[in-house]
């Protein structure tokens, strides 16, 4: 029991990121490859809170602020550049949010922060919290897409003349994706500092926002319950084939490659297949 309970976690924590990615990238169509960092910010932030004494229910929505700001602050820095050169920048940051971690002493330098104190909940309680938490993000996401925001963000994925067109503010909602994006990642990294009471910078590197990424394309750009699907299963895969563990990266991606191949609009594609043409019909002479 407590493996399945163990395994939810980790699910929901990679989910919720995931999450906040296709909000960025999947709904408003900004390249980032530098999710991780806001993951880290929000892990470090709450680590550090839990050591000063904040209880979770305090420090889980701090942290998730302050990436969000962090976030927005890229935003602002970001509006400039698009496409490849966005992707570049928002890799800088994730290189840069590693750097500095490992060269200050008060975050613990390369060694990490350890000693976290315990949230005081039980494994069953801790996963309930998170698969709480992940059904409002869900919710969130669902509700953004059908909402104006979310019709907004749309348009500026397909072409961002056209929205300015159509009078939408192209720099706010850019803006707007970049902090709600940013803030599930907070959550997600205050959830993972609580869950295992250590964290170091290598666990916030390149290497997970790639993870991120795939899943948003696998799942399905912009697609919810695609990205929730890809999550589960990109999560579950090496955890319960333990032989491919040491090959995440290489498992990743070889799936994404055949996705990207046979199946370009991810598993959500599967739920909109077009409708069986009308057969043809001969006039009589």
């Amino acid at each position: 029991m407590d493996v399945l309970l163990n395994l939810a976690v980790i699910v929901g924590i990679h989910a919720i990121a995931a999450l906040g990615l296709n909000i960025i990238t999947g709904m408003c169509g900004q390249a980032s490859l530098g999710h991780a960092a806001f993951v880290g910010i929000g892990a470090y932030a709450g680590a550090l809170l839990a050591k000063a004494g904040w209880p979770l229910a305090l420090a889980l929505p701090a942290a998730a602020v302050l990436a969000g700001a962090v976030g927005l602050v890229v935003g602002l820095l970001s509006l400039r550049v698009r496409d490849d050169f966005l992707a570049i920048t928002t890799m800088g940051v994730g290189f840069v949010f590693v750097g500095v971690v490992r060269k200050q002493g008060w975050l613990g330098s390369e060694m990490g922060i350890s000693g976290i104190p315990d949230p005081g909940l039980a494994l069953g309680g801790y996963a309930a919290l998170v698969l709480v938490l992940l059904a409002a993000c869900v919710w969130l996401s669902l509700h953004l897409a059908r909402s104006w925001l979310g019709f907004a963000f749309g348009v500026i994925a397909d072409d961002e003349a056209v929205a300015r067109v159509l009078g939408v503010d192209v720099a706010r909602h850019k803006l707007a994706a970049f902090c709600l994006g940013t803030l599930l990642a907070g959550v997600a990294g205050a959830l993972y500092a609580s869950y295992t009471r250590f964290i170091v910078p290598d666990a916030f590197g390149f290497t997970l926002s790639i993870a991120s990424l795939a899943i948003v394309a696998i799942g399905g750009v912009g697609s919810t319950w695609g990205v929730l699907v890809a999550a589960i299963a990109l999560t579950l895969l090496p955890e319960w084939f333990r032989v491919v563990n040491d090959y995440k990266l290489i498992l990743y991606g070889a799936v994404l490659l055949l996705v990207m191949r046979f199946l370009p609009g991810g598993l959500a594609a599967l739920r909109r297949r077009p409708p069986p043409a009308a057969p043809l019909q001969t006039k009589e002479a």
